[in-house]
């Protein structure tokens, strides 16, 4: 008597408690999981993957634009700096030959103040020499009236003694 209870209990275990019970519920169960993966691929995977794909496509679509955009700027840097260098460059020459063109009128005209400065001493001395030439004249020609008029009072204080 003592045996049997423990018969009925171990047998009563394994119909209640196995580890699987493959009765209506399982296939139950699993259709419920397999509803709920469709119902989540429907609402929520599809949606989010979508929304995924196009921010991934919004950025690769971003980054080439960026990337094509930071290679024009490059070219365009690098084309404004070689167009800076020839600006400096010809400003430069403008410079050395302004400087030079300026260089050779202070020249010329230096040459033409001095050639100018020339002609004015050239001049003023015929003409000094001139007034001198007159001067001698005028000169000699009272020397000669003083010469005669002192003759004169010598010759006639002369002919009074």
């Amino acid at each position: 008597m003592i045996n049997l209870p423990l018969e009925i209990a171990a047998e009563a275990s394994e119909v209640e408690g196995g580890l699987f019970d493959f009765n209506a519920t399982l296939p139950l169960m699993v259709l419920q999981f397999l509803l709920l993966m469709i119902l989540l691929n429907i609402i929520f995977y599809k949606p989010v993957a979508k929304i995924l794909d196009e921010r991934d496509e919004y950025i690769r679509n971003s980054l080439t634009t960026a990337s094509a955009s930071l290679n024009r700027a490059d070219k365009l840097t690098l084309q404004y700096e070689q167009e800076l260098a020839n600006a400096r460059k010809e400003a430069q020459e403008l410079i050395r030959s302004s400087q030079k063109e300026a260089q050779e009128i202070v020249l010329n005209k230096i040459k033409e103040a001095q050639q100018e400065a020339e002609i004015l001493v050239a001049e003023a001395s015929k003409q000094l020499i001139s007034q001198k030439e007159q001067a001698i004249k005028t000169l000699e020609n009272q020397v000669e009236t003083l010469s005669n008029q002192i003759k004169a009072k010598l010759l006639s204080n002369q002919s009074i003694v």
